[in-house]
């Protein structure tokens, strides 16, 4: 796998980690929490909430590529040789 692939692979696995952290903020921290009935709105949310649920997702999303680039580059049953290529 090239430079670039594996770049653009890290760069979309954080973006997938990203889009899971909004979905798990709006989906389980935030809801009905925003506005509650008579009440102002619970600022908690956005300054602790979100920036934690996006944070993870990203740390999660990139951790997932680093572990699928290891499966995927490590080939435990092919021989490796340690010396120098045949030459003829």
């Amino acid at each position: 796998m090239g430079q670039r692939t594996q770049a653009a692979v890290g760069c979309l696995t954080a973006l997938a980690g990203l889009g899971a952290g909004c979905v798990v903020w709006s989906e389980v921290v935030a809801e009905g929490r925003i506005h509650r009935f008579e009440t102002g709105p619970d600022w908690r949310v956005f300054y602790l909430g979100l920036p934690v649920c996006l944070g993870g997702g990203i740390v999660l999303g990139t951790l997932a590529g680093v572990l699928l680039h290891r499966l995927v580059r490590t080939r435990p049953f092919t021989a490796r040789r340690s010396g120098p290529p045949d030459r003829g």
